[in-house]
């Protein structure tokens, strides 16, 4: 039996996608490796060939719709990295002549995306995510990409009011999803037509593994990407979609761990005399916090701040015990990174990113705060 909204999240996570229960098989049945399947007569049938669907990718998105949309009949296709997911939404559903409005303060690689819009005749229209300010850039255009929480910045935007003016402008809406996962938001239920997300990150967890995914509610939206991944062969393997899959299990247990934590680190942030721009949505002085809790469940495992300079972040990153320098987010172990490096992001030279992960929050926050000590020296008093 599906699991449905009444269940609870961590119900819903342990069981999301798994088959009716056989007598002497596993719950979770092993991946399967078949590049092709026996196939008489015409070629009908669930499984045809491995670019096409294969038995692990159904348990996995099947467990995936249930996470985003409990209850409901939502269609998710899997694709092998979060930007294979992305690229399928905007290439599958813009064409050229037409017009997509995307953050100017999203992931890194959505300038690589825009490029190749625009290669193939798509306009493209860009606002900030906080403020709703890509409600003015909606008129005449096909698709909305929204970004919330961004990254790295960690702005957010009202979902719903975004939605309700694209629609009305006669647009589709993408909503990524990464940062929050399915646990602490539901952009199908705040009216999106795609939830769109990286699964290499807090979805599985573990930092062991590359996967994306679109999970959408109209059967011809999900027919498009679908039909995507098969042309371009963006597909995921047999063994990272089973893992995917095994770890769902946990995501509640890191989701509720990560975010706890997080909220603590940042709270022993706020104010920190070499620390400045702190941002953490589920943080009352946060600027986004009012919006976050009218539609977030959960605020994530990711806290951003500025040190003063380069040098002190690098000096800061390499004095950490706990943390590792490194991309990516939502780990089990805690990561950090001077997001400048990466030269796509426009943030300060102290810019850092950091993930938190499952390690106990009174070791991480006492780590943190002597990294800061030796990167800047030893401050006067307490932090206030």
């Amino acid at each position: 039996m599906p699991i449905s909204d009444e269940d609870g999240d961590g119900t819903r996570s342990v069981r999301a996608g798994l088959p009716d229960p056989v007598a002497h098989e596993p719950a979770l049945p092993g991946p399967v490796f078949a590049a092709h399947f026996h196939l008489p007569g015409e070629p009908t049938g669930p499984y045809t060939y491995g670019r096409d669907e294969n038995p692990t990718w159904t348990h996995l998105e099947r467990a995936i719709g249930e996470l985003e949309d409990p209850g409901g009949a939502a269609h998710t296709v899997v694709f092998a990295s979060g930007m294979a997911a992305v690229s399928a939404v905007l290439l599958s559903q813009a064409s050229s002549g037409d017009t997509v409005v995307l953050p100017d303060d999203g992931y890194q690689a959505l300038p690589l995306v825009r490029e190749q819009l625009e290669a193939y005749g798509v306009r493209v229209r860009t606002a900030p995510t906080a403020g709703e300010a890509q409600i003015a850039q909606l008129t005449g255009a096909r698709l909305l990409w929204i970004e919330s929480p961004s990254n790295p910045g960690l702005d957010v935007c009202d979902i719903r009011v975004l939605v309700d003016a694209a629609h009305e402008a006669g647009a589709l809406v993408a909503v990524d999803n990464t940062l929050a996962t399915p646990l602490g938001q539901r952009p199908l239920d705040l009216g999106a037509d795609f939830s769109v997300a990286s699964g290499t990150k807090g979805l599985t967890g573990h930092g062991d593994l590359l996967l994306g995914y679109v999970t959408c509610r109209d059967a011809e939206l999900a027919a498009r990407v679908r039909r995507w991944r098969k042309v371009v062969g963006a597909i995921p393997g047999p063994m990272e979609a089973w893992l995917a899959h095994r770890s769902l299990a946990t995501l509640h247990l890191r989701a509720d761990r990560q975010g706890a934590s997080a909220l603590v680190l940042a709270t022993a942030l706020h104010g920190h005399p070499y620390v400045s721009d702190l941002r953490y949505p589920g943080l009352p002085e946060d600027p986004s916090y009012a919006i976050a809790v009218r539609q977030m469940q959960r605020f994530g495992c990711v806290v951003s701040f500025t040190l003063p300079d380069k040098a002190f972040a690098e000096r800061f990153l390499e004095a950490l015990r706990l943390v590792d320098d490194a991309t990516s987010f939502g780990g089990v172990r805690s990561t950090a990174e001077r997001r400048g490096r990466w030269g796509g992001d426009a943030v300060p030279e102290g810019f850092i990113r950091l993930s938190v992960g499952a390690e106990d929050a009174d070791d991480l926050i006492v780590d943190v705060l002597r990294a800061l000590e030796v990167a800047g020296g030893p401050l006067d008093g307490p932090a206030s």
